[in-house]
C-alpha cells in the first residue's frame, strides 16, 4: 500500500483526517472557513470520520465535524480505538459475501 511509505517518510499517520485531492481542497476551504482546521494535524490513512462511515459522497460538513473532534479531542487511546474500529470494519466488510 502506498501510503504506507507516506506514513514510513513521516508525510502522513496511521490515524487522522483523510486527506482530500487538491482540486476539493481548494472548493472546501471558499465554503467551509472550518475546513482548513483539519490540516493542523497529518494526513491519515483511517481516521474517526471513516469509521463512522462518512466517505466519498457523504456530507463533508459531517466529515468535518468528525475530522475536528478527532483533532480537539486526542489521546493515545482514541487512535488505538479508531485502529481497532478500522481492523473490525474491514474484517466485516471482506467476509460479508
Amino acid at each position: 500500500m502506498p501510503q504506507l511509505v507516506n506514513v514510513v517518510r513521516g508525510e502522513m499517520s496511521l490515524v487522522g483526517p483523510r486527506p482530500e485531492r487538491p482540486e476539493f481542497v481548494a472548493r472546501f476551504r471558499e465554503r467551509y472557513p472550518e475546513y482548513m482546521s483539519r490540516h493542523r494535524v497529518r494526513a491519515g490513512i483511517t481516521g474517526w470520520a471513516q469509521v463512522h462511515d462518512l466517505r466519498g459522497q457523504s456530507s463533508i460538513r459531517k466529515r468535518i465535524a468528525y475530522d475536528l473532534y478527532y483533532i480537539d479531542n486526542w489521546t493515545l487511546g482514541l487512535d488505538f480505538k479508531i485502529l481497532w474500529l478500522t481492523v473490525l470494519r474491514f474484517w466485516r466488510h471482506r467476509h460479508a459475501y
